[in-house]
């Protein structure tokens, strides 16, 4: 079965977008943009809300058309293109780019994805991780924890008084100073 896969970039303080939804405090390079690429080229979905897929969706179908682009977004943008995504909306009509629009996270449907064959599913968004980690769906964090404290913003997990253990996985240092965290749930082989 596939698993879903948490993966977000977060603040020395535990946020993930700072107030005005910026994200202008991410330290991405090209080591960590080249391991990104390689992390998400396997997967076999993006899962995302309206915010993210919007934002993607503006940028990434064309961001290789220019002749400045780098190699490293050139390839992040091919990857985006031919990825499967499910974008979780109650007020998008239309998406392009192998897009389907799902209303809300139905956990049995969601479930059944995973059933499916093919790559991990790789959720990304605020608003969506939170509603993963309420119907506890999340089987894997893969969070880049950033040199920066924002001072506030939009936190990672809720503020829902719900214990969630995780069982480390792995880490990892970047030359730029972010720190891959993985984790796990506790019980997984």
């Amino acid at each position: 079965m596939r698993k879903i896969i948490l993966q977000m970039s977060i603040s020395l303080d535990g946020h993930i977008e700072a107030p005005g939804r910026r994200i202008d405090w991410h330290r991405v390079d090209e080591e960590l943009h080249r391991h990104l690429n390689e992390e998400l080229r396997g997967a076999g979905a993006f899962l995302s809300g309206r915010v993210t897929y919007e934002l993607m969706a503006a940028y990434w179908p064309t961001a290789d058309a220019g002749p400045d682009c780098p190699p490293v977004m050139a390839d992040f943008a091919a990857i985006w293109r031919r990825m499967p995504k499910v974008v979780y909306s109650r007020t998008i009509d239309h998406a392009d780019w192998n897009t389907t629009i799902r209303r809300e996270v139905d956990p049995d449907e969601v479930r059944a994805l995973q059933a499916e064959p093919g790559g991990d599913l790789v959720v990304g968004g605020a608003d969506l991780a939170a509603a993963f980690l309420a119907h506890d769906l999340v089987d894997e964090y893969r969070l880049y924890v950033h040199p920066v404290a924002i001072g506030g913003g939009k936190p990672l997990f809720p503020a829902d008084g719900v214990e969630r253990p995780v069982r480390l996985l792995g880490t990892r240092t970047f030359g730029n100073g972010v720190v891959r965290l993985h984790y796990g749930r506790p019980d997984a082989a």
